[in-house]
């Protein structure tokens, strides 16, 4: 009774359960001023997490972080509906039962900001196999093993691409109660499709209940006459409860909270769907309903039949497509720092904490995923762009050109393609460097490691500075000094696959590829080849001295070609018979 009552305070530490929180956690909990970092000055590669939300173009500068509340009852609904599905299946285990009340206890007495470490994983489907394999522990044993074999080396990454295929190959079956859907913007007739997509998925009966599952739709078809809020909600008193609406604070915040995302519309609605999730991003399922199809591999006509296998037993296969994370480093001297484009990290007091790196001297801007590509660009300016790159603090090279494209496998099909990158498919892990119209002609677009982290940056004695775009958004003007740093995502997009080869599908059907752009014409000279040969016995009578004869041309070949006297050579000279029976007298083919 005692627990219970001390369980019921989140966010409340209790005092005999602060001996048996980890080191990690105190060592973590011990920070309490956020310290800025260079650009590659982070431990194991990613931005250290701090108490100041990230500004993206999608509001989230004027959101504060979540409430210890609000961690408490996403964990204690994922708590029941564990419990759920374990009594479903008559599974009786009271260690998963103890772990996951650990979990909640956890989650009720840690402070938000520690919680928030813990809580967010790599992937969206961390969760399902993260107890499959203890990477940590693999790390651990490979560090400390000095004197690694290379067989055992060999073997030891053959078994990762191993897991990595079957867990590509293997469908994710769990129960889908919470879809979102997200419509094509400024297009009205997409409107009545999402009205009769939502209708069907709440009416439709699933996992043992007489009506569906959770719709949201967006916020902004709540007072719209298409849509009708409001004689959709007429058909059943249930679905008052079942329909909701959702925002891009709520995506940001809560992204766990969907089970399926579905998009009407196309590549665009996906790369926006991209853009709405910043950190976790929920499988996502693009129907085509747009001008391209490279993302958008199912047709919604078929609706109906792909949600029915996706949610039944048969369950979706997921493409886990990369993105990068792509901050921002303003430099103290920059002029094209402002006010409204920097984000510095302000310190429990209330005041603005300096770089910590005098030698760097660098200020943290925004911070974005992005799916497709990161394009800087020299934007109005007539000078030509002058970009230092460096891989892991090593400079490359000093590109000359109008600007660069940092473009993701997924992006390789997009602006990268165009700027003549090559096609790369979605599941290898690389960055595509493609130059935009280089100043040599010897710097050409290249692949690189994903285990690079890429900075550009502006030369402090350049002539000018640079424009940075992230997928096509988010505009933004770097200065002397200036530099953006491009690393793989820890937090990818899942894709819904529809079939194992529908890249190539995709490619054929968007770019034609290998096919011409209009068929051969007819052969005008005969069944095949002047009457003769393969084909003429199906000419007969009238019919084949008609198309051996065939139609008089303004324009046609040589007399003596056609007669058989002499054969042309070329445009002009021609070769006599004499010629021909001397050199087959020698021996010699004509």
């Amino acid at each position: 009774m005692e627990d219970r009552q001390a369980q019921t305070t989140p966010g409340t530490p209790r005092n005999g359960d602060r001996q048996h929180r980890g080191g990690a956690m105190a060592e973590a909990m011990a920070i309490r001023t956020p310290i800025r970092r260079d650009s590659f000055d982070r431990p194991n590669g990613f931005p250290s997490l701090d108490a100041t939300p990230r500004r993206f173009s999608t509001g989230a500068n004027a959101i504060p972080m979540p409430a210890p509340q609000v961690f408490a009852a996403q964990v204690a609904a994922e708590v029941e509906r564990d419990e759920k599905l374990a009594r479903m299946s008559n599974a009786k285990d009271p260690q998963h039962l103890e772990a996951a009340l650990n979990r909640f206890k956890f989650c009720s007495d840690t402070p938000s900001i520690a919680r928030l470490a813990a809580l967010t994983s790599p992937c969206y489907l961390h969760k399902r196999f993260g107890d499959a394999v203890d990477i940590d522990k693999v790390l651990e044993e490979i560090k400390g093993d000095d004197q690694l074999s290379h067989s055992r080396l060999m073997q030891t990454a053959a078994s990762v691409r191993e897991v990595s295929r079957q867990l590509q190959r293997r469908p994710l079956k769990r129960a889908v109660r919470n879809v979102m859907v997200i419509t094509k913007a400024r297009d009205n007739t997409l409107v009545s499709l999402t009205r009769q997509l939502a209708e069907w998925l709440l009416a439709t009966p699933r996992y043992g209940k007489d009506v569906g599952v959770n719709v949201w739709v967006d916020s902004k078809l709540r007072k719209s006459k298409r849509f009708g809020v409001e004689s959709l909600l007429e058909k059943d008193g249930r679905y008052k409860d079942m329909l909701r609406f959702w925002t891009p604070a709520l995506c940001l915040e809560q992204p766990e909270l969907f089970d399926l995302v579905i998009t009407l519309g196309g590549d665009g609605t996906v790369l926006f769907t991209s853009w709405l999730f910043q950190r976790i991003v929920p499988p996502v399922l693009a129907f085509s309903l747009g001008s391209l199809g490279f993302l958008t591999n199912f047709d919604f006509e078929q609706y109906k039949h792909q949600l029915n296998r996706i949610m039944g037993d048969t369950g979706m296969r997921i493409n886990m497509r990369m993105r990068f994370t792509c901050t921002v480093y303003r430099s103290a001297a920059s002029s094209a720092t402002s006010s409204a484009s920097l984000s510095t990290t302000p310190s429990l007091n209330g005041t603005t904490s300096a770089p910590s790196d005098p030698q760097s001297n660098k200020i943290e801007g925004e911070t974005h995923e992005v799916l497709n590509e990161l394009v800087i660009d020299r934007g109005p300016s007539s000078y030509i762009s002058s970009l230092d790159l460096y891989a892991n603090d090593s400079l490359l090279t000093r590109i000359s050109a109008d600007g660069i494209i940092l473009s993701t496998p997924t992006g390789s099909t997009a602006y990268s393609l165009s700027a003549g990158g090559s096609l790369v498919h979605p599941d290898i892990p690389a960055i595509l460097l493609t130059p935009i119209c280089p100043h040599t002609l010897s710097f050409r677009p290249m692949l690189l490691n994903d285990d690079m982290a890429l900075k550009v940056s502006i030369p402090s004695t350049g002539r000018g500075g640079a424009f940075v775009s992230f997928d096509g958004k988010g505009r933004v003007e770097l200065g002397r000094g200036d530099e953006v740093v491009v690393r793989a995502s820890q937090y990818p997009f899942p894709t819904v696959m529809g079939q194992p080869l529908e890249w190539f599908d995709s490619i054929s059907r968007t770019l034609r590829w290998n096919t011409r752009a209009a068929e051969q014409k007819d052969w005008a000279g005969g069944a095949a080849g002047h009457g003769e040969g393969d084909g003429a016995e199906l000419v007969e009578g009238e019919e084949r001295r008609k198309v051996v004869e065939g139609p008089e041309f303004d324009i046609d070949f040589a007399e003596e070609e056609v007669g058989g006297g002499s054969r042309d050579s070329g445009y002009g000279g021609t070769e006599s018979d004499t010629g021909g029976t001397e050199r087959e007298e020698k021996g010699g083919v004509w």
